[in-house]
Formats: C-alpha cells, sequence, structure tokens
C-alpha cells in the first residue's frame, strides 16, 4: 500500500512550496511533487505488478486537490481490479490520437495530397488545375466533411450535376477525388472501399464518359488557307505575332514555345531541343529549325533582362492569350493549337512522309510500349526535311480552286 498521511485541506496544499515530494492524505500515495523550478504536480504513488510506480495526476493548480484526490481513487480502483492505470492511461491517449488522426476534413486531405504530390508532376499548372477542379465542385460539398465519413451519396453530390455538360471535368474530378481518398485510407485518416472508385462501382451508376462526351475540335486553318494567312502574320508587327509565327513553323505546342529559351537554340545545328520538364510527354524533344525559322530567330531582339526567345513587353512569358489575340486580330477563326492539326492534315494529304514521322514532329506517343521499345530513333532527318518543306509550303500562297461537275460541263457544252 501507498504511505499513509494527514488529510491536508486546499489551502495548507496551496501553501507547499518546498522542493521534494509532500503527501496530502485523503488517498494512500497522492503526493504534490514541487520541482526545483518551482512548479507542481500531483503524484500518485502505488505498486503495480510488483513494483513501485510513480504515476502522474497533472499539474497543481490547473487539477485541484479534490479532483486529484478523485484521479486517485480511481487509479487504485484500477489497481484493485487487477490493471497498471498507467498503461490503461497510456491506451487512453494513443486511442484519442488515433481518433484525432482521423478528424481530417476532405479539403485537408486534398490539401496534404497535392503538397505531397505536386514536385513529381508536370508543371504548375496541372497542380492548379487540381485546385481549380477541387475548389469549384467538390469543396462545396465534401469540404468540411471528416474524409473519414465522404461516401458514395457524397460523391454523386459532386459529380452527377456536372457528369453530362461537362464530362472532361467530371472525369478528371472523380479521378482526383479517387486519389485523395485513396490517400487518406493509406495514412489511417479513413477505412473502406474507396467510394469514388470506377470499374466495379461507379460505372454502374454513371454513364461511360466515351457516350456521353462530346468531342470539340480545336478550331484549325484549313491546309489551303495557311499560305494566304501566313503572308499577312508576316507582315503583323509584335511579339505575339512572331511567337505564333514560329509556333506554326516547328508544329510546336503554344507553351513550348512561349517558354522558349536561346539555351535551347543551336543556332549552328538549326536545332530547338525542349528539355523534359516543358514537355507534355514528359520526354526530351528535338525540333529541326527549317531556314524560316532560323531568320526569324535571327531578327528577334536579344534582351540582356531574360533568357526568352518571345519575352513579354513588361517582362516574364508571354500568355497563351496573346498569341490568340493575333488570330483575333487578323480575324481568323482558329486558335494557335489548331495549327497542329494543320499541319498534321497536310502531312496526310498533300505529302509522303510516313504517320510516324509527323506524329513524331507533334511530339506525340508512336504506338504502344512494344512499339516504343524497339523504336529508338526519332526520323530526325526526315522531320528535318519534312519542317523544310512545311516552311516552303507555308510561304507559298495558295489558290482556293472550284470544283465542277464533269457532267454539269458536258452539258454546258452543248448548248
Amino acid at each position: 500500500m501507498g504511505r499513509k498521511s494527514k488529510e491536508l485541506g486546499p489551502l495548507a496544499v496551496s501553501r507547499i512550496r518546498t522542493t521534494g515530494l509532500h503527501f496530502v492524505g485523503g488517498v494512500a500515495g497522492l503526493a504534490l511533487q514541487v520541482l526545483p523550478s518551482g512548479g507542481r504536480t500531483w503524484i500518485l504513488r502505488a505498486t503495480m505488478g510488483g513494483r513501485r510506480r510513480d504515476m502522474g495526476l497533472g499539474g497543481f493548480p490547473d487539477v485541484p486537490l479534490a479532483d486529484a484526490r478523485a484521479a486517485a481513487r480511481r487509479a487504485r480502483d484500477q489497481i484493485r481490479a487487477g490493471l497498471d492505470p498507467i498503461e490503461e492511461a497510456r491506451a487512453d491517449a494513443n486511442a484519442r490520437r488515433a481518433n484525432q488522426a482521423k478528424n481530417v476534413t476532405f479539403k485537408q486531405a486534398a490539401l496534404a495530397y497535392i503538397a505531397a504530390h505536386e514536385a513529381g508532376w508536370r508543371n504548375v499548372k496541372h497542380a492548379q488545375q487540381w485546385r481549380n477542379t477541387l475548389e469549384a465542385y467538390a469543396y462545396p460539398v465534401v469540404g468540411s466533411v471528416m474524409v473519414r465519413d465522404v461516401d458514395l451519396t457524397h460523391v454523386l453530390a459532386i459529380l452527377t450535376p456536372i457528369w453530362s455538360a461537362k464530362t472532361e471535368t467530371a472525369t478528371r474530378l472523380r479521378g482526383r477525388i479517387e486519389q485523395v481518398l485513396d490517400w487518406a485510407t493509406a495514412r489511417g485518416h479513413r477505412d473502406g472501399l474507396n467510394p469514388a472508385r470506377w470499374r466495379g462501382h461507379l460505372d454502374k451508376l454513371l454513364a461511360r464518359p466515351s457516350k456521353i462526351a462530346r468531342i470539340e475540335h480545336r478550331a484549325a486553318l484549313p491546309v489551303a488557307e495557311v499560305g494566304p494567312f501566313m503572308k499577312r502574320l508576316r507582315e503583323a508587327e509584335g511579339i505575339g505575332a512572331r511567337a505564333l509565327e514560329f509556333t506554326i513553323l516547328t508544329a510546336a505546342r503554344s507553351g513550348e514555345v512561349r517558354g522558349a529559351t536561346w539555351g535551347e537554340i543551336d543556332l549552328e545545328a538549326a536545332i530547338w531541343t525542349v528539355p523534359v520538364d516543358r514537355m507534355k510527354a514528359g520526354r526530351e524533344h528535338r525540333v529541326p529549325l527549317s531556314p524560316r525559322a532560323m531568320a526569324l530567330l535571327k531578327a528577334l531582339p536579344r534582351m540582356a533582362s531574360t533568357n526568352l526567345l518571345f519575352p513579354a513587353p513588361r517582362g516574364g512569358t508571354l500568355s497563351d492569350m496573346t498569341l490568340t489575340a493575333v488570330l483575333r486580330r487578323m480575324k481568323v477563326a482558329a486558335v494557335p493549337h489548331g495549327f497542329r492539326s494543320t499541319f498534321r492534315d497536310w502531312a496526310s494529304e498533300r505529302t509522303n512522309y510516313p504517320r510516324e514521322a509527323a506524329e513524331m514532329a507533334l511530339a506525340h506517343a508512336i504506338g504502344d510500349k512494344v512499339e516504343a521499345a524497339y523504336r529508338r530513333g526519332d526520323l530526325f532527318e526526315k522531320r528535318r526535311r519534312m519542317m523544310m518543306d512545311w516552311a516552303a509550303f507555308c510561304g507559298q500562297p495558295q489558290q482556293s480552286g472550284t470544283v465542277l461537275s464533269l457532267n454539269r460541263a458536258a452539258r454546258g457544252s452543248r448548248k
């Protein structure tokens, strides 16, 4: 048994200031410990498991004498029942911490997931798309809901309103919700199956995206109109016009052109090498530069304040809208990305270059993984000839012909 002492009252306890252990009575083994720093804390000294142990019951005066005695009595009851109150208290604390770990909202889980993974994503834009779609569609429904409680009802409430109207966005959003919930499960914030999974679950409740999505092609200029358009474009002034012309001549994505630097250009070899971190496919891409593209680059002003080929007038990278604005001013019903389709149509309809060469020029994946493993080269020399022919085609104004019906022509000759 713990040591029995004279039972002290609250006033007497409050006056204890001497460093050491002071038994206060009322419950065997209950003492007020005064630390060298002056702090005071409650201790229950008792025999547990055959050895003497000291159990902390909290600090004084935050835990008053009456509460300390009540806690000491509960601990004594546990000891008599064959339990170790210290281990019981530790287990309770662990259970509380485990429960608190699950007190994470969906928004907190999503932000933590993004923070953990965005360093491995292709670019800042990808991370921003994650944030934007979750902010717009998921957070209003489940942002403040504990991630452990997110279920099928919540997922359908998010996806159903946009599944048909914004199918592509909804499909990506579903995948992002699924990844956040998988992360939460792995971190111990939730249990059970993922309510946002597609196969064998949501595919039974929602229409297949391929059945309802409307394919919207980027507005592109017809091949026959490229020549006259390029003549007008070369006459247009401004860095946006030059960037758009270079984009068309190289069949590149506008983002690759807007971020291009002089360090990526080999002027002697006439090669533009786009690094991995700026390529959608995540692979370095070599672009052969035609004489027209080289002439365009050599005519560009070199600015000491930036290494960009096409810097914005006020510094930094040109916005995508800058190139779009050039087309709008020229009253052309096309978008910068659409010229990649125009190039592809030209290659297939007006040339004998192999499909693979055109696809590689566009930095598209070629075939399946097996074919890619065997195709080590990038058809660079074929692509160089192709890009020179493309530039020559762009430099020759095309005449739009009139197609006549032979039968109608024959009838006209008999009149």
